[in-house]
């Protein structure tokens, strides 16, 4: 017979047998403070096994890089901290500690009363070397035994359930022989009934299975690859990853909390879901230094409004917390009873003194300066190894002066927001990724199920103010797809941003959808700096990345950033430099929020604050926590003072032009145009025009003919060869590293674009090859935006905030300058360039293509 059991935090599968009362003796557990719960040191042999002559140990595997907690690890010391600090009970037991452990092949039967050849500590990956594993399985089982407590009257009114906070990827569970439980999902938690797979009162088998193809499949990973690619890849993670552990609960019991707080209201909303019976009463009472500041009285199931008059707010600066103690009753009799806690905290939008909307904190506009955090580890991967060394990285972000974090594309443990409750950080969470590529249309349905069971499992965690279902279009497959996974998630949770696609400017994105409460462009080494509309915020979802190397603290001995540095001093100097710029971006374009990348360094990337091992700090840190706290300072919805720029030249000729008919003509004023590499002289637009290889030849004006650092357009007709992946630049003009403008071919794009490096005005189509056209590129320093025309018209337009340096380097035309380097030469004949040190309008740029020059 299949019983059916509502209590689940993702959907699994029940067998229900014949029931046997439970005796017997075990550890309980404790509050979710920092008193470690009793574990066992190792678990006790099954009935059914037969003892070995010499039984296999656990050895901890050696990793090329230890962290400070490495050491502290072992069968006693696993994880043992109450893994549920918002639902705590007080009779528990941990299952972490030495498990069997062996490889399963494809449809092999489970070992039922059969040893298993290894030892490994849970929760710790089988590939991560506190595992003691240390070895990637495709398939494999654990083995373990446990004892239920004769305390717990498990079968006299008492039920016992099994947690597993997260197994990778997917799990069955048998205990006693009987299976229990499927999941799948390698980031939730998911919790089964098992008291009627009980045997007796002595030690029970409890076996589980996993399977991990990791990218393989479609299944949502994060940064986890089989193999490390030595790059933004790493090494990934199978098997049981968090905590195990069982409790008793009633027949009727809190199967979980909602909390949500309501400022204007001086209100907690409160639900309170149950499994069992139905009709019952839920009493909460909130206590602030152990005195009620509130209390109600309501149905279980129902949404309550538990009164908090007065309320002290819950921010960066002041992250205080309420106790939270919730009252199950059944005809007036207690039946269940937990403790929780909760934040009284509002996020939302507000527009600056500047009219840009901003992201605000309890109504107050409040700039997120975060880092990004892949949450990896060299000795434990995915787990950390102690809940100290958890708790390490979200201190570190404080202490240097930041209020935020990106989780990036991964889900911690409970705890760790825990932490970011406690210590008083803002989060963005991010939903783990499939493959870069889109996901397959079989795997799509798993990844949005996922999705929102991250959000039902979270949305009650005080210091997460964001859902980031997409990163950079990893995974994505439609934008209008995108869009409506955005307002489905705020559909559940209207309490928090979207953030539908971080780095919607970047690598496999779509586009943007237009959907969700946030614009979120990535660039290295940036600041990003795009602007708000008027519904959603801007913030520069990544940026910087400077490395250094250190060594004896990198995994594999070597490894890169996005601009390595030679020392500390200079590394120091550079964030320094390179956060100042977030200040402008935020006064002059509006956003909201700045995640540098990245808090440490994790395995072949060099970027961190601190090394991989968590031992050594790479910049001064005293200087970092200056610039950041001044950026939240600053950053505070005031007008940056942007100069306004003179009136320029009038008339239509500009301050160059360039006939290119092989001509004295060629020589604009003092401007020079010197063909290099060369090109030919052919038939063009009007007369002649210069046709370039794609290669090696280009234009040079000899000069900066534009002041880069006020407003200017360049207009050329330009005619392609090719029109396929390849970048290539019409017009532009040397910067430092790259160039000023690109008046191009976005090959990324495949449509031609006005664009900074990074930020792109682009046309709607493909252009055609062998076809003249007239391109318009618009620097607009008072609108904050570049814009693109073709023949005439306006194709394209973007946010361009950031003021530009004084030029520095040449104007040229047929290619473009990156990273230091010449690159994105034009295949193609170009012709009647002109340059213009203003803003030509809309209808000055329709006279120019109508006049044909």
């Amino acid at each position: 017979m299949i019983a059916s059991w509502t209590y689940r935090r993702r959907a699994i599968t029940v067998a229900a047998v014949t029931l046997f009362v439970v005796g017997g003796a075990g550890a309980a557990g404790a509050a979710p403070g920092p008193a470690p719960a009793p574990v066992p040191a190792a678990a006790p042999a099954l009935v059914s096994a037969v003892a070995p002559a010499a039984a296999p140990a656990w050895h901890k595997g050696i990793a090329p890089l230890a962290t400070p907690w490495t050491a502290q690890v072992g069968p006693g010391n696993a994880l043992p901290e109450y893994p549920r600090p918002q639902l705590v009970r007080s009779r528990w037991q941990n299952l972490n500690g030495v498990w069997e452990f062996a490889k399963a092949a494809v449809g092999e039967a489970p070992p039922v009363g059969r040893e298993l050849g290894e030892r490994v500590l849970v929760p710790y990956p089988i590939e991560s070397a506190l595992s003691g594993i240390q070895r990637h399985e495709d398939r494999m089982f654990y083995r373990r035994a446990f004892t239920v407590p004769a305390g717990w009257k498990v079968g006299r009114g008492q039920r016992l359930t099994l947690h597993f906070g997260a197994v990778d990827y997917d799990a069955k569970v048998w205990v006693n022989g009987t299976q229990v439980a499927t999941h799948r999902g390698g980031y939730d938690g998911f919790d089964v009934d098992v008291t009627d797979a009980l045997a007796g009162t002595g030690p029970q088998e409890l076996i589980v299975w996993a399977e991990d193809l990791t990218d393989a499949t479609g299944q949502p990973i994060g940064k986890q690859r089989r193999n490390s690619d030595h790059g933004i890849f790493y090494q990934g993670s199978s098997g049981i990853w968090r905590t195990v552990w069982m409790e008793p609960v009633a027949a009727s019991s809190v199967s979980s909390l909602v909390t949500t707080p309501d400022l204007a209201a001086s209100e907690l909303k409160i639900k309170v879901n149950t499994a069992g019976a139905e009709g019952l009463t839920v009493k909460a009472v909130a206590r602030a230094g152990g005195k009620v500041a509130g209390k109600v009285t309501g149905a279980a199931g129902a949404e309550l409004r538990l009164p908090v008059p007065g309320a002290r707010l819950w921010s960066p600066d002041s992250p205080f917390l309420y106790d939270l103690e919730v009252t199950l009753l059944s005809g007036g009799k207690t039946v269940d009873n937990v403790e929780s806690y909760f934040g009284m905290r509002e996020v939302g939008t507000k527009k600056g003194a500047d009219g840009k909307l901003r992201i605000a904190l309890n109504g107050k506009i409040l700039f997120n300066m975060a880092t990004l955090d892949q949450g990896f580890w060299p000795d434990g991967l995915n787990t950390a190894p102690t809940d100290a060394g958890l708790r390490f990285d979200l201190k570190q972000h404080k202490d240097m002066g930041f209020n935020a974090v990106r989780k990036h594309i991964k889900v911690e443990p409970d705890r760790w927001y825990y932490w970011a409750d406690k210590l008083g950080l803002l989060v963005w969470q991010d939903m783990p990724a499939a493959n870069t590529g889109p996901i397959p249309q079989a795997w799509r349905a798993q990844f949005e199920s996922e999705l929102h069971e991250m959000v039902r499992e979270h949305q009650s965690w005080t210091s997460i103010v964001a859902w980031v279902p997409f990163n950079e279009g990893w995974g994505e497959w439609d934008r209008a797809d995108t869009g409506r996974i955005a307002d489905e998630v705020k559909a559940q949770d209207p309490s928090r941003l979207v953030n539908a696609h971080s780095g919607v400017n970047c690598c496999n994105s779509h586009g943007d959808s237009g959907r969700g409460d946030v614009i979120d462009f990535h660039q290295y080494l940036g600041p990003a700096s795009p602007a708000p509309d008027a519904n959603r915020v801007s913030i520069d979802g990544e940026h910087g990345g400077f490395g250094l190397k250190t060594s004896n603290h990198m995994w594999f001995g070597d490894g890169q950033a996005y601009e390595m540095e030679p020392d500390s001093a200079t590394l120091t100097r550079k964030y320094v430099e390179n956060q100042r710029a977030v200040i402008t971006s935020a006064r002059s374009c509006g956003i909201s929020a700045a995640i540098y990348t990245q808090i440490t360094d994790v395995e072949g990337e060099l970027n961190g604050f601190w090394t991989y091992d968590r031992q050594a700090a790479k910049m001064d840190l005293k200087q970092v926590r200056a610039v950041n706290r001044e950026i939240i300072a600053k950053a505070d919805g005031t007008a940056g003072n942007l100069p306004q720029p003179p009136p320029g030249t009038p008339g239509l000729t500009g301050i160059a032009f360039y006939p290119l008919d092989g001509t004295a003509e060629d020589a604009a004023g003092d401007h020079d145009a010197s063909l290099v590499g060369g090109p030919a002289y052919v038939d063009g637009r009007a007369g002649q025009g210069v046709d370039l290889n794609g290669s090696s030849q280009f234009i040079d004006a000899g000069a900066s003919v534009l002041n880069t650092a006020s407003d200017y357009t360049a207009s050329a007709w330009v005619k392609l060869d090719k029109a396929d992946g390849a970048f290539q630049t019409i017009v532009s003009q040397d910067g430092p590293a790259n160039s000023d403008f690109f008046l191009q071919y976005s090959g990324a794009d495949q449509r031609f674009a006005m664009s900074f490096a990074g930020v792109r005005a682009l046309a709607p189509d493909k252009p055609e090859t062998g076809h003249w056209y007239h391109l318009t590129g618009v620097r607009d320093s008072v609108q904050g935006e570049l814009r693109l025309y073709v023949d005439g018209e306006l194709a394209g337009r973007t946010g361009a905030c950031l003021p530009q340096a004084a030029p520095t380097g040449n104007t040229v035309i047929g290619r473009g300058r990156y990273g230091g380097n010449p690159v994105d030469y034009l295949d193609g004949t170009v012709d009647q360039v002109h340059l213009y040190d203003r803003a030509l309008s809309a209808t000055e740029i329709k006279e120019l293509y109508d006049s044909g020059r």
